[in-house]
Order: C-alpha cells, then structure tokens, then sequence
C-alpha cells in the first residue's frame, strides 16, 4: 500500500468518524458543556448535506487520493458508497435523505432536551 492510499484510507475513517460524531454527538453534550459549541455545527452540516443531496467535500478528497494511487474512485458519495448497501436499501433517494436527516435532528433534539434539563437540574455540573 502505498502513501496516497493510505491517506484517503484515513480520510474514509476520518469521514465515516464524522457521520457517527453528526449523528450521536449530542451525547458528548450529557459530559462536556462546550461539546456543543463543536457539534451543533458540525450537525448542521450533516443535515443539510444529507437534504440537499450534496456532496461532503471528504468525499472527492478520498476518491482523488485513490486514482492517485492508482485505485479507482468511486461514482456518488460517501454514504452511497460505503454505507448504503449496509445499511440502505437500494432505493434510496432525495425524499428518504430527507427523512435520515430529519431523524439525525430529532435524536439530536432528543439528546440535547435531556442534556438541557439535566443543566437546569445542576447548574454547577
């Protein structure tokens, strides 16, 4: 494996580490109070990659490393690619997106609500 390969490798980790942070690091926020202040932007960018059916710039930074390297790319995104045939079904499209993207929001909702009346509760915490 060669060094090109193995950085878009990285940046695959890197990025499939930031879709868990977009979706469950609200919990982080139940720990830290500044959590927050790094994870509600980073959410928000999820959301609207996901809704708008745009593309995370990780993702042709990838490809790019791999023909690079020699390897070929990969055609769409990084959740078309790597996560769908695990974890979607084959027709996924624009108003299902939406839906994921709807629920990333509400779990995180969910999670801040709780971390919010737990503040309330202890506010020294």
């Amino acid at each position: 494996m060669n060094g090109q390969a193995l950085l878009a490798d990285l940046v695959l980790v890197l990025h499939l580490g930031f879709v868990l942070f977009v979706v469950l690091g609200g919990l982080l926020a139940l720990r830290w109070r500044w959590a927050p202040a790094i994870h509600l932007p980073a959410a928000l960018w999820g959301v609207y990659i996901e809704a708008s059916g745009g593309m995370c710039p990780l993702t042709p930074l990838e490809n790019a490393l791999r023909q690079s390297a020699g390897e070929s790319g990969y055609a769409g995104g990084f959740i078309e690619h790597y996560l769908m045939p695990v974890l979607y079904p084959s027709w996924l499209n624009l108003p299902t997106q939406i839906v994921l993207a709807s629920l990333v929001v509400i779990i995180n909702a969910i999670i801040y609500g709780f971390a919010w009346r737990r503040h309330l509760r202890n506010p020294a915490r």
